[in-house]
């Protein structure tokens, strides 16, 4: 009878610690986006078909089922022999649709492109769950395009248009101007620059080059479009040196400048976040007002865990000169 109760508790013990598991604070996530539904919120980052997670309070996390079971039907002819691990979501609301943007790459080439499927709900209880994808918005060829199409993230301006900024290292940081349905480029095609960062001339075009930067994000606020982005390197463990910077506009499309009045198209940049003892780097953020309060959400290469990458949430405030701080 003794030895049947210490099994009990054993039994009891395994189901703490697997419920534990699924319901874990401090998940490994990739590039994650946020958007809330209703009580919960949705989180989407970088992994096999997209990974995905809720929370009912932005601290204790469950996974989700992945977005593509299957990776997408067009991706093969972009990337052959593409594995489905989608990198870089975007997640929006519009017209009563949700919208999600990814990336497919092959790794340090702009073989890439940008699709984008939608769905009515995110909720994969919901009878009406279904992501249905939409194809290609844009895809980048390597020796014919100096940009990368990945990393997107969609903004409207104040007049309602959709704009798809993107982009990593080569000639820098795109925004390009959508048509309505935001699955495809206006006509007649417009195109800016956004951010850059000096690239050695001599380098091939095929290459992506040392001018690192990557992931943008627009935040509308305090009558200012933000420019989130990320410097550095990503995705190398201790030897991560991502960090956060950013610059504001009063246009969607640019100039944008940091705190000194320096173009991001220059290699402006006021730093934001950074690595320190805790963590190797931090980057690729996303950032959002939920219930009335601005938070930044971004993942960091945790020093104590051989660089695991750590999902970050932090409120973001604002400075007398309407700057963003943590």
């Amino acid at each position: 009878m003794k030895l049947h109760k210490q099994i009990q508790l054993l039994f009891s013990l395994l189901l703490v610690l697997l419920g534990t598991t699924s319901f874990a604070q401090d998940i490994t996530v990739h590039d994650p986006v946020m958007i809330k539904q209703k009580d919960t919120y949705y989180l989407y980052c970088t992994g096999k078909g997209i990974s995905a997670f809720s929370s009912k309070d932005l601290k204790n996390w469950n996974p989700e089922p992945q977005i593509f079971k299957e990776k997408p039907v067009w991706v093969d002819v972009v990337v052959p022999n593409f594995d489905n691990h989608i990198w870089a979501p975007d997640i929006s609301f519009h017209n009563n649709t949700y919208y999600l943007y990814y990336s497919v790459s092959a790794f340090a080439k702009n073989t890439s492109a940008i699709g984008v499927t939608n769905n009515t709900t995110l909720d994969p209880k919901d009878p009406a769950y279904k992501w249905v994808d939409q194809g290609i918005v844009i895809q980048s060829i390597p020796n014919r395009d100096l940009w990368n199409a990945i990393d997107p993230n969609l903004t409207f301006d104040e007049n309602n248009t959709p704009w798809l900024a993107f982009g990593s290292f080569w000639e820098g940081l795109k925004m390009v101007k959508l048509n309505p349905d935001l699955k495809s480029i206006a006509q007649p095609q417009e195109w800016h620059t956004i951010a850059k960062r000096k690239r050695t001339f001599e380098l091939a075009d095929a290459d992506p080059g040392d001018g690192a930067l990557e992931a943008p994000f627009v935040f509308k606020k305090n009558d200012y479009y933000y420019l989130f982005l990320s410097w550095d390197l990503c995705c190398r463990g201790e030897k991560s040196t991502y960090k956060v910077v950013v610059g504001r506009s009063k246009t969607i499309t640019g100039p944008y400048v940091d705190k000194d009045g320096k173009l991001l198209t220059e290699g402006g940049g006021t730093l934001l976040i950074q690595g320190d003892k805790n963590w190797f780097g931090a980057g690729h953020n996303s950032t959002y007002t939920f219930d009335g309060k601005d938070y930044i959400v971004f993942h960091a290469y945790d020093a104590k865990q051989n660089g695991r990458p750590i999902l970050q949430v932090k409120q973001l405030q604002w400075d007398a000169n309407l700057w963003p701080i943590l």
